[in-house]
């Protein structure tokens, strides 16, 4: 299964050239992989914090193909690519703009890296391509 979110590219995103600066490109993988957590895997992530667990992103990896304006929406698809014991790579794709790949680590308090839990693990093995 693939998890989809459309982002509009507002000012907030955009260098005076009125394209996407960048590293706003990484601000919005981690806007989709959040909502995902939400909207998917049901463990929002002011959850996560609470319970002192956390996924912090441990690689980044982006090809930039296509520029995004000012005022463009951009639909983003999520797919669970690699599942670890601890670690989910996620594939990330706008449209004919950016391909990107995230590696997030489940941790627990103290920051240690955990075995994902198991009611996460069952729906991110089913959405694993």
């Amino acid at each position: 299964m693939a998890y989809s979110r459309v982002i509009q590219i507002e000012f907030c995103h955009c260098d005076p050239a009125g394209i996407v600066f960048y590293p706003r490109y990484a601000e919005m993988v981690n806007h989709v992989v959040e909502n995902y957590f939400i909207d998917v895997l049901k463990h929002p992530f002011h959850q996560m914090v609470a319970a002192g667990q956390g996924i912090p992103a441990v690689r980044l990896e982006m090809d930039f193909r296509k520029p995004s304006r000012l005022g463009d929406r951009v639909e983003w698809v999520l797919g669970v690519e690699h599942l670890g014991r601890s670690s989910i790579r996620f594939r990330l794709n706008a449209e004919d703009r950016i391909d990107a790949r995230v590696t997030v680590v489940w941790m627990e308090a103290g920051f240690k890296p955990s075995a994902i839990p198991d009611t996460i693990r069952k729906i991110l093995e089913a959405d694993h391509a």
